[in-house]
């Protein structure tokens, strides 16, 4: 089971935005890989460079918009589709709106989890019952998505994302996490932020030491990353900026 992080910047400056110290796209990009999302794709302009260098040392692919008039649900498929190139396999990608920048690791680890349970569901993280983000999209609701006129925001597209699908998997599920991340933005500042009242244990019932994929990577280890995502060549080779 893989699930990928696509990270949607609007713009560079909220790419860019500060998060405790650390641009936005930085910190999500950090926190997926601790939580076990992978690939981690960033769609983001970067025409002075900046998101890349934000981003050195991450194992991430950052990934050039698709076009303007598509809007919202045209950069969840680029996303989803460069991911896809990126690793054939992957059955879900976990759309993350860059001002969501205080979602823990915890978050992210428990919506995969969950999706190994729920297979086929549209999953939304959920603080004292208003849902937020990251929100988890299986593969196939791919297509739905690609239908998706430009003028719906992204909550729109994801309401008409999760009533799609078939069969016992189709709708969506909330999922109460506890976590003020989920529906609190960089507008509010991290010492700000209501408490965490999250499950002791994942929602996928699977008891998980949170962050263990990145401490299996040793201190010494070469830097990654970011690589580069052609625009308009999903599955082509990526450049490793200078």
């Amino acid at each position: 089971m893989t699930v990928a992080a696509v990270v949607l910047a609007a713009s560079p400056e909220s790419a860019l935005a500060d998060a405790d110290g650390l641009p936005a796209v930085r910190r999500i990009a950090d926190v997926a890989w601790s939580g076990g999302a992978v690939p981690i794709i960033v769609v983001a302009h970067d025409p002075s460079g900046a998101v890349a260098a934000a981003l050195a040392g991450a194992p991430v692919t950052l990934a050039h918009p698709a076009p303007v008039e598509g809007g919202p649900a045209a950069q969840m498929v680029r996303g989803f589709e460069v991911a896809m190139s990126e690793i054939h396999e992957t059955d879900a990608a976990l759309i993350w709106p860059a001002r969501l920048g205080w979602v823990g690791p915890e978050t992210v680890t428990s919506l995969i989890e969950a999706h190994g349970t729920r297979q086929g569901k549209v999953l939304r993280p959920a603080y004292d019952g208003e849902r937020g983000w990251p929100a988890l999209v299986p593969v196939d609701r791919l297509e739905l998505l690609r239908s998706i006129g430009a003028d719906r925001m992204p909550d729109a597209v994801l309401d008409r994302v999760g009533a799609g699908g078939a069969g016992e998997a189709a709708g969506e599920a909330a999922l109460e996490l506890g976590d003020p991340g989920v529906t609190h933005d960089l507008s509010v500042a991290r010492r700000d932020l209501p408490p965490y009242v999250g499950p002791s244990a994942p929602a996928g019932g699977h008891v998980h030491e949170w962050g263990s994929v990145a401490a299996e990577v040793p201190d010494d280890a070469p830097l990654e990353g970011p690589a580069l995502a052609p625009y308009g060549q999903a599955g082509a080779e990526h450049n490793q900026p200078g």
